[in-house]
């Protein structure tokens, strides 16, 4: 009688069956653009070489091609990724009461992002694992690419979903986490952040040297800066008075965004600028991930890094 295999029938968590359609979709528009034939299917063979054992050698593909292939052991194929998720206060940026995928914060944003990529990992049997902070670091989990643990990452995901902002604003110190996270990732991984670098004020320094850090290790770094554009970067807010709440440390200011508004993009584009510089002086691949341009700017990074690093 032939072995069921339990995981077949186990439900998909609606993330994840969300996740599986944002993939799709991304596949089959990928076929029918300038990067047709880019592959993102997991290989799972390669050519024989002379010389080598032939017990690897898929004779039924064999007889298919008329040529030799091996079997590719997962140790040639796979890739080790961490995600690693900011849930600081300004994470949760627009201030949107009943936030959705068509209307996200950063942080939902993330979370379905994030979704994408494991749904991609599983495809390609990479292992995976997350990393989640705010002031500190609340949650870290290992890469693993089991069925099970893959399925257990995205209910962890899923928590994040109905998460609140802390109650008690605090002043969130990306830079640390990132440290202790560099320190708890003992192989060469490829690390994946989503956060809007948001840190504690006059401090870039001290941002810039755990980036360097994840480097120093000799991880593969790719850094999705979440972020608002439309808000955030362009201060596009209607000309009238305003109360904005910092809701990382709940100071308040009333002001017009006109009065301000050519000094604050002048800041935040000074910020960017140097944040580009500094990730291309230590390699690692800055992505800005506008949460109102849908998932692709996620997802094809991503396949590009991949391809490079295989």
């Amino acid at each position: 009688m032939p072995v069921i295999d339990p995981l077949r029938f186990q439900p998909l968590t609606g993330l994840e069956f969300f996740a599986r359609e944002v993939v799709e979709g991304f596949i089959t528009g990928l076929h029918k653009s300038p990067y047709h034939g880019f592959s993102v299917e997991f290989a799972e063979h390669r050519l024989y070489n002379t010389g080598e054992p032939i017990r690897n050698i898929d004779w039924k593909l064999y007889a298919r091609t008329d040529k030799l292939f091996v079997k590719r052991f997962e140790e040639e194929t796979n890739l080790r990724c961490q995600l690693v998720m900011d849930t600081s206060a300004s994470m949760y940026y627009p201030p949107i009461q009943y936030p959705d995928v068509e209307h996200p914060t950063k942080l939902l944003f993330s979370i379905y992002a994030a979704a994408a990529l494991m749904f991609l990992f599983k495809q390609q049997r990479d292992a995976v694992g997350l990393s989640i902070f705010n002031n500190d670091i609340s949650q870290t989990i290992q890469a693993r690419s089991s069925a099970i643990h893959i399925h257990y990452l995205f209910t962890e995901l899923e928590k994040l979903i109905e998460s609140q902002p802390p109650s008690r604003p605090h002043e969130s110190s990306i830079a640390d986490s990132l440290h202790l996270i560099a320190e708890s990732i003992h192989k060469r991984s490829l690390v994946i952040i989503f956060s809007d670098m948001f840190d504690k004020a006059g401090e870039p320094e001290l941002l810039f040297h755990a980036l360097q850090h994840l480097r120093h290790n000799k991880h593969e770094v790719i850094l999705f800066y979440t972020i608002d554009k439309q808000l955030e970067l362009n201060f596009d807010f209607e000309n009238r008075p305003y109360r904005f709440v910092d809701i990382e440390n709940g100071k308040e200011i009333k002001l017009n965004p006109y009065e301000l508004r050519e000094r604050y993009m002048t800041s935040m584009q000074n910020f960017l600028d140097e944040l580009k510089f500094r990730c291309g002086q230590y390699h690692i691949d800055l992505v800005e991930a506008d949460i109102h341009e849908g998932f692709n700017q996620i997802l094809l990074p991503y396949l590009i890094k991949r391809s490079r690093l295989y």
